[in-house]
């Protein structure tokens, strides 16, 4: 099989060309930008273009598959080329879904906690010797890469994000999956520019509950309402499995979960990790492992890279950073590092990045976000708002959102930097939150400054 991706660069582009050379295809691609970790690895495997840019003559007839990513303009004359020689061009998500036809596929789908719950299910799957081929958000210890596609294994495991699936397709890509195990972890509003009202949101995880395939089960999260409605109005003839946070208890910094009397420690925590993790158990279940395996395994789950993964410490300050950046996920990270070290106090600081969290229709969903943090900081850069060509954000209309009168907001990231090393840290652990990178602040040495 000859298989050209047009924008290979991407996270979840270059793993699964990754994925495909592996396998034994013949892999191509192009890319008018590509930065690290993808170009070291597309490099390690021989699948970095020898130049960047996008060239027609690499669009042959010989191609059994065109691979179009998100990066790529709908005017991308690669695409143009392939169209003209009548190709067949797949999405991303098309395209796994290909290579998955034949198998029990399982879709995780939600607002939040997607990639977690993933990497759950993947790690307890792994830790029970059950093969199966994923295709998961973040890097996983012990996984070398973030998409696997075999010939032998019976199952695929997918984390199905909300966003669009091509520059020539709008749909949500978890409406291609067409899962047989569906799962729902929690509903709030996000992706404005694409979902420009809540209701319109919704509709789209309605849409994909009754895109399971008959006799198929859909596990969800009862304890959040909007997740419950979309249940109840689930087409009729599949199993619906409820779950809900487990009884659990926190001993010097450490969590433990309650199960039928019997205290189960984790190297996770926070309300919504707990969470999580029931749903995983549940999708385990379908899967064939029984409730003892799943709580043996998951107890040496270290978390999901870049979710409230900790990057350095010392007996009294540890650094954290995470990836999240809508509100819920926010209350939810600043929360859980509050209550999991309650006698330390709490420095957070979040970047708006994304297109939805620098609008200022939207930026009031922030409200009360950050509440828990003894010292609540927010960055952005008013270039960043700038370049995706939207209305000026000052501190006053940041801070008024969020309804915290604590609240620092800071527009410079060698501020941003000189007031987080400011700070005495003595008994204070920080939180680092966002889908950016602060500007380029370097976290690591950041954090070894701090601990030293």
């Amino acid at each position: 099989m000859r298989v050209h991706f047009i924008a290979i660069g991407g996270a979840a582009m270059h793993n699964l060309a990754i994925a495909l050379h592996k396998k034994g295809y013949t892999v191509s691609g192009s890319d008018d930008e590509i930065f690290e970790p993808s170009k070291g690895r597309l490099q390690k495997y021989g699948l970095l273009p020898e130049n960047i840019g996008w060239n027609p003559k690499s669009i042959t007839q010989d191609l059994d598959a065109v691979i179009l990513g998100m990066h790529a303009r709908i005017d991308n004359p690669e695409l143009l080329k392939a169209q003209e020689l009548g190709l067949k061009i797949y999405s991303f998500p098309e395209y796994l879904y290909e290579q998955s036809k034949d198998k029990t596929r399982v879709v995780i789908g939600g607002s939040h906690g997607k990639t977690s719950i993933t990497a759950m299910i993947l790690h307890v799957l792994n830790e029970c010797n059950i093969e199966a081929d994923y295709m998961v958000g973040a890097q996983l210890d012990g996984f070398e890469v973030m998409v696997k596609l075999s010939e032998t294994a019976k199952v695929m495991v997918l984390e199905g994000d909300e966003y669009l699936t091509s520059p020539i397709d709008r749909r949500p890509k978890f409406h291609v999956y067409k899962p047989d195990i569906a799962l729902i972890s929690g509903i709030a509003w996000d992706h404005m520019n694409v979902f420009p009202t809540f209701e319109n949101y919704v509709e789209q995880f309605e849409i994909f509950t009754n895109l399971i395939s008959d006799q198929g089960s859909l596990v969800y999260c009862e304890s959040d309402n909007e997740v419950a409605k979309v249940a109840a109005k689930a087409q009729a003839g599949i199993h619906k499995i409820p779950y809900k946070l487990p009884d659990y208890k926190i001993i010097d910094g450490s969590t433990y979960i309650i199960i039928d009397s019997k205290e189960i420690s984790l190297k996770i925590f926070g309300k919504h990790n707990l969470q999580n993790l029931m749903g995983a158990m549940n999708v385990c279940k379908l899967l064939g492992v029984d409730e003892e395996s799943f709580y043996k395994a998951i107890q040496s789950f270290p978390g999901a890279s870049r979710r409230l993964e900790l990057v350095d410490k010392n007996d009294n300050c540890s650094i954290y950073k995470d990836f999240a950046h809508s509100p819920s996920k926010l209350k939810a990270t600043v929360e859980a590092l509050k209550n999991q070290f309650l006698e330390r106090e709490l420095v957070a600081c979040m970047e708006l990045h994304t297109f939805s969290s620098l609008n200022e229709d939207f930026l009031v969903q922030y409200a009360n976000a950050m509440d828990d943090a003894d010292f609540p900081i927010v960055y952005f850069d008013p270039k960043t708002v700038e370049h995706k060509k939207l209305p000026a954000l000052n501190a006053e209309k940041v801070r008024a959102a969020f309804k915290n009168e604590k609240l620092e907001v800071i527009t410079n990231s060698e501020d941003l930097l000189e007031r987080i090393l400011d700070f005495e840290w003595q008994e204070k652990n920080l939180l680092l939150m966002s889908s950016g990178n602060f500007g380029g602040i370097d976290i690591v040495k950041l954090a070894k400054e701090i601990i030293k």
